[in-house]
């Protein structure tokens, strides 16, 4: 999936000559963490975030702690004095999961998304929330279960076979090599609604046929079978 798909797109923009009371006043009032910083041509020249503000109180820019003064205290700081330049940025066309690695590796809570004409969204770490909870089939009331197989097309054609045989409706696979020895995956597959009746019976089955590890019904995680 893309970024433009998730993308906020109503954005809130700063300019670098604004002062810091107009991003202290926005970020509280409308609850949001960063607000990219534009020029008047539209070109993106950075972003400022909570953290920023919170650096800025008392200001490591300027000498002791003094908030008032002449024309030399806090509040005359300018936006662009305490931005973070040059922000890392996205395109529509950008993967989600790329996205999420940036933010991840960065430790940063968003992207501006832009495209040739200029600011078009942004994408946010609750963005990427909810772009999970959508991929993994959570906000449609989805059992997972959780399995060790063989590494191999068949291994996995196989019991997804099986599945789809019972007349179950697949929402996401998900597969990963991590904890499992060379020549194993992980396998993690999102079951849409399926009631508990459904469940017992299912997971009864699958621990004759595969190595299922856990499963996750109504919020609650079983491991023990």
């Amino acid at each position: 999936m893309l970024v433009g798909d998730w993308m906020s797109t109503e954005v809130l923009t700063l300019s670098p000559k604004a002062l810091i009371t107009s991003a202290l006043e926005t970020m509280r009032d409308e609850g949001i963490r960063q607000m990219p910083v534009v020029e008047s041509s539209g070109l993106v020249v950075g972003i400022v975030t909570d953290r920023d503000l919170r650096d800025a109180m008392p200001s490591k820019f300027l000498a002791g702690d003094n908030a008032k003064g002449d024309g030399q205290g806090l509040f005359d700081l300018k936006i662009k004095d305490i931005m973070s330049h040059d922000p890392l940025v996205v395109t529509p066309d950008t993967s989600m999961e790329v996205a999420a690695q940036m933010l991840l590796e960065n430790k940063i809570g968003g992207l501006p998304v832009i495209d040739d004409i200029g600011l078009v969204g942004i994408i946010t770490e609750v963005d990427i929330f909810r772009f999970l909870t959508s991929a993994t089939g959570v906000d449609k009331s989805g059992t997972q279960f959780a399995f060790v197989l063989e590494d191999s097309a068949i291994a996995l054609g196989d019991m997804l076979n099986d599945l789809w045989s019972k007349g179950l409706r697949i929402a996401t696979v998900f597969t990963s090599y991590e904890g499992v020895e060379t020549g194993r995956r992980r396998v993690f597959v999102w079951i849409q609604r399926v009631d508990d009746a459904t469940v017992i019976s299912l997971v009864n089955h699958l621990k004759k046929n595969y190595e299922l590890t856990y499963y996750v019904h109504k919020g609650e995680t079983f491991k023990d079978f």
